[in-house]
């Protein structure tokens, strides 16, 4: 019983960290705005291209992450602490966004810049993938995070899809604000990936410095 409710709350964070992060209304209000006076077969087009890359995208770093960890040398603490200081600034620029004007040569590719590429699986949502199938701890846990990568996409997906009338719904102002709400999330999984590998590390640092040293008691 124990284990099935670690499952589950594995699947909960990683459903949650990825939503957080990858930040479907973001997109959708991105969306919205880049196809106003596309047609409506285009746009269904440009969706489903931008999903298709960014779900081969997450999937890919899903099942290769371990195999780059040893390709290039790295521990799986040193990775998660360099992980959560890169969704700390993904965080911070949720919260100060920049405003970004596309070339008309962008445009014409919008599913993979900038819908798929960073919108949806940009660096924060690669790292959060990796660092999440390196916590699980048997196949239900890793299966969750490719169950939480197909259940963000979906989301990212019909998000787009009702983007116009989830505009005209909230209003600009309220889509707005939900990045900066979302933000404190993906704020809070930074940290704790942080604590986590420093916790992870910290055995090898003070085995490093002390080398009599043979664990806390």
């Amino acid at each position: 019983m124990s284990d099935l409710v670690a499952d589950l709350e594995f699947l909960a964070l990683a459903v949650t960290s990825i939503l957080a992060i990858m930040n479907p209304v973001s997109t959708a209000a991105v969306y919205s705005v880049l196809t106003e006076e596309t047609r409506e077969e285009a746009r269904v087009k440009i969706m489903k291209s931008a999903m298709k890359i960014s779900l081969g995208v997450l999937i890919f770093f899903a099942l290769t992450g371990q195999l780059i960890f040893s390709i290039l040398g790295l521990t799986l603490p040193a990775f998660k602490i360099a992980g959560g200081i890169l969704l700390i600034g993904v965080a911070f620029s949720m919260l100060n966004p920049k405003i970004t004007e596309y070339s008309l040569d962008q445009l014409e590719n919008i599913a993979v810049v900038p819908l798929a590429f960073p919108l949806t699986c940009g660096a924060g949502t690669i790292t959060t993938v990796i660092l999440l199938t390196s916590e699980a701890g048997n196949i239900p846990q890793l299966l969750s995070v490719y169950l939480a990568v197909v259940f963000a996409i979906i989301v990212s997906y019909l998000a787009m899809s009702y983007s116009h009338i989830l505009t005209r719904l909230l209003g600009e102002h309220e889509m707005k604000i939900i990045p900066r709400l979302m933000s404190v999330f993906v704020l809070a999984i930074a940290v704790q990936f942080i604590i986590n590998g420093t916790g992870e590390a910290l055995p090898q640092i003070l085995a490093a410095g002390f080398p009599n040293f043979t664990g806390l008691k």
